[in-house]
């Protein structure tokens, strides 16, 4: 069997599962776990290949995520550490941080506007280089790995997927959530040539949720 490394965008892989098969009023309850989806991708991948010599077995599951502001967003910063730390016990996991980006709300004069308890009132969050790891990652476990797959549905990525691929040095593949008729499907496709691509669905969705409580 063929060595495997999962590569996941975990917001990315998140979210983007969220918005296909979640109502909106759950979205707030259900994490992913990395082990549970990242087992199911391999189980759904090798169940759909041909030949049995492609059969791929998981050896490092790679999840980059942004984390919270221990200053502006103290609950969500400890909750994901919490997530990581746990995660982190099945020593295929490795959990890889940037700190998220905030802006904040203004007023007229340009001062940042507080809540009732002098907190500056958070305007967005959102990752910054989260793609950029990704990308990093894809390229260096290419040298190493048989089979490499990119869990993410970020267009930007694709430039990553076609460097991994002129290296001919290891399977890469994608991943993608998929409900049929929807836009939200759509798949990466590398330019230089066609790859395998390991399609779940709403029930596997399911199946990776992170049944825990965090703080």
């Amino acid at each position: 069997m063929l060595d495997a490394t999962v590569i996941i965008d975990y917001q990315n892989v998140h979210l983007i599962g969220l918005n296909l098969f979640q109502p909106p009023k759950e979205r707030h309850r259900h994490y992913l776990d990395p082990t549970r989806f990242a087992t199911r991708l391999i189980d759904k991948r090798n169940a759909t290949q041909e030949r049995e010599d492609l059969a791929a077995f998981l050896t490092k599951i790679l999840v980059f995520r942004g984390l919270p502001s221990p200053i502006y967003d103290s609950r969500s910063y400890a909750r994901n550490l919490n997530q990581a730390s746990f995660w982190q016990r099945n020593e295929l996991v490795e959990v890889v941080h940037r700190p998220l980006k905030y802006s904040f709300q203004e007023d007229l004069h340009g001062r940042f506007k507080l809540n009732s308890e002098g907190e500056r009132i958070i305007e967005s969050k959102r990752e910054k280089g989260i793609d950029v790891l990704c990308a990093l990652a894809l390229v260096r476990e290419a040298r190493t790995s048989s089979v490499v797959i990119l869990a993410s549905q970020d267009s930007d990525l694709v430039p990553a997927l076609d460097e991994a691929l002129s290296l001919n040095t290891a399977r890469i593949e994608t991943f993608s959530w998929y409900s049929r008729g929807n836009r939200r499907s759509l798949e990466l496709r590398p330019e230089s040539r066609a790859i395998w691509n390991t399609r779940l669905e709403e029930h596997d969705f399911l199946e990776c949720i992170d049944v825990r409580t965090y703080k």
